[in-house]
């Protein structure tokens, strides 16, 4: 199964809206990702829908932030993509009478819900200001 890169992408996109001096329009945000603009604008549309994009048509329009970077937690980002699962692995139920089954699937959503909680904890405490400084302070040390 492929990893979902939505929130790292979107995540990618946001910083870079922060430092256009422009909107960026969906052409140039699928070409930035590799991807078709159809993609991006359902993807964005769903941040905008949160307020933390906007969208301007016409000539100098495209995709810029509504929402101060310091404003916006990564876990607001992942529910805005609708909170995918962070585990690509799931529960067998092939035979819901087995007391082994039961026992795996008990012990194993237990282990998915700590980690779960303490993923969601951690990004609740960054905010993408936080990544957009580590981006600065990086390139500043390569000399740009």
């Amino acid at each position: 199964m492929r990893p979902d890169s939505r929130l790292s992408r979107m995540l990618h996109v946001l910083i870079h809206l922060d430092e256009a001096e422009s909107p960026a329009t969906s052409d140039a945000i699928a070409a930035m990702l590799g991807t078709n603009p159809v993609v991006v604008r359902r993807t964005m549309a769903g941040l905008r829908n949160h307020g933390y994009v906007r969208s301007d048509k016409g000539h100098g329009g495209g995709w810029s932030l509504a929402t101060p970077l310091a404003d916006i937690s990564l876990l607001d980002i992942h529910k805005a993509l609708g909170a995918p699962a962070p585990f690509a692995f799931g529960l067998a139920n092939d035979d819901p009478d087995c007391l082994v089954e039961k026992a795996v699937n008990a012990h194993l959503t237990h282990a998915m819900d700590e980690a779960e909680a303490l993923l969601r904890e951690r990004l609740a405490s960054v905010t993408l200001a936080d990544i957009a400084a580590d981006f600065q302070m990086r390139l500043a040390a390569i000399g740009h």
